[in-house]
């Protein structure tokens, strides 16, 4: 007597290229990104003082809102960047400005009370552990050996002059 059992069908997991888990990664950090500024907003006392023209201790200005919009435009390329750039600068690219993202991210707190500590301890420890995904991803990007020149690959040459 046989005894069948039936075992579920095992998922496909292909293997994730370095550069959609990088956009994905830089996608992520920017929802997040956009999504603490906006609820900062909530904040007791935020919108009177946006509306007397004054952001955390400065005051608005077209050169505060340009770098206020690059430092948000710079992860939203990073999404494009991390798809299309070829592997070596991509890599490089990708651990200078994650590098660079984290302190400014930790920046945030700067000056909150400790009423908002968990707020933003949760934010920017979440944007950190993204970033941080960033680094080993690009710091671990694999490498494709390369093929020596030598007598296994001459007999897969053409010879142009016949």
């Amino acid at each position: 007597m046989t005894i069948r059992t039936k075992t579920p069908d095992l998922l496909d997991d292909p293997p994730v290229p370095v550069q959609a888990k990088l956009a994905a990664a830089w996608a992520g950090f920017m929802f997040l990104y956009i999504y603490v500024d906006y609820f900062h907003l909530y904040k007791p006392g935020v919108i009177d003082g946006v509306r007397a023209g004054v952001v955390f201790e400065f005051d608005v200005s077209p050169t505060l809102l340009t770098v206020m919009l690059a430092s948000v435009a710079i992860p939203a390329l990073m999404v494009m960047l991390s798809m299309t750039l070829p592997a070596r600068v991509n890599r490089a690219t990708n651990l200078v400005v994650a590098s660079l993202y984290i302190p400014y991210s930790v920046f945030n707190a700067v000056g909150e009370s400790w009423d908002w500590a968990f707020f933003y301890g949760l934010s920017i420890g979440i944007e950190v552990l993204l970033l941080a995904f960033v680094l080993r991803s690009a710091w671990t990007w694999p490498r494709t050996p390369a093929v020596p020149a030598g007598p296994a690959t001459t007999g897969l040459r053409q010879d142009v002059r016949r």
